[in-house]
C-alpha cells in the first residue's frame, strides 16, 4: 500500500492522449539542443587538445634547443 501511494505520487498516465503532445515536444526540443551542445562542447574540447598539443612541441622544442647550447 505504501508503495503503491509513492508510485502515484511520480506516475501520472492521463486518459486523454493529446496531454502527451506537449510533453513530447518539450523533449524533442532538449534533446536536440542537448546534442548541439554536446557537439559544441566536443569541438571546442578538440580545438583546445590542439593547442595543448602545439605548446607541449614548442616547450619540447624549446628545451631541445637549450640542452645542445
Amino acid at each position: 500500500m505504501f508503495q503503491s501511494f509513492i508510485l502515484s505520487l511520480f506516475l501520472y498516465f492521463p486518459e486523454d492522449k493529446s496531454e502527451y503532445f506537449p510533453a513530447a515536444i518539450s523533449f524533442t526540443i532538449f534533446f536536440i539542443a542537448c546534442i548541439f551542445t554536446m557537439r559544441f562542447i566536443i569541438k571546442i574540447s578538440k580545438r583546445e587538445a590542439e593547442k595543448a598539443k602545439e605548446l607541449e612541441e614548442r616547450i619540447e622544442q624549446n628545451e631541445a634547443t637549450q640542452k645542445n647550447s
